[in-house]
């Protein structure tokens, strides 16, 4: 049983360091999309508007990170309602992009920080703090099926929620005495 238990607790633990190298580089592309776009915004098209230019670029980063999440990082625990799931994703990263753009507008209107480079670097710090949120997030509340279909993980919920059956031991029947058939049994 003790074996048994060390062997899930590997499995799990390298799933999900597996959903976590997966989730670090699509963050990773989503990092470079969001930063390249807002950098371009912020000194080009909206210069006067920091944080909105971290919205849209966080947005198109959104959009992307879906895809790329939903058909490989998670894509054994997709949800068969494609909507519902979507609809998880967009609201965790409506949190995710107020937290990062939010760390732009704190910077700017809280603190009164001006140069674009530091409240570039604001975003960058906000963009941490809500990756580590949402990669929790799309883990337990957006793709969150359980991996029954692969054997190893059949009963990964199991060890999660502490149910554990006890297996019942099983007891060879001792043979009747009187049957010829059956030798007596030595001690």
């Amino acid at each position: 049983m003790i074996n048994t238990l060390a062997e899930r607790i590997r499995g799990l633990a390298s799933l999900f360091w597996r959903e976590v190298a997966k989730f670090g580089a699509v963050g990773g592309v989503a990092f470079v999309i969001d930063n390249g776009l807002t950098y371009y915004l912020m000194h080009g098209p909206m210069t006067d508007s920091e944080a909105k230019a971290r919205f849209v670029g966080a947005t198109v980063a959104t959009v992307f990170s879906w895809i790329a999440n939903r058909l490989w990082t998670f894509r054994h625990r997709r949800q068969a309602n494609v909507l519902r799931e979507f609809l998880m994703f967009v609201l965790i990263n409506g949190i995710g992009i107020g937290i990062s753009t939010g760390f732009t507008a704190l910077a700017k209107y809280s603190m009164g920080v001006t140069d674009k480079n530091m409240l570039f670097a604001a975003g960058i710090v906000g963009i941490l703090v809500a990756t580590v949120v949402r990669f929790f997030a799309y883990r337990f509340l957006v793709f969150n099926q359980e991996l029954d279909q692969e054997p190893e993980f059949s009963h990964d919920h199991e060890l999660i929620e502490h149910h554990h059956a006890a297996k019942p031991v099983a007891r060879l029947a001792e043979p009747a005495a009187e049957d010829p058939e059956v030798p007596a049994r030595r001690e």
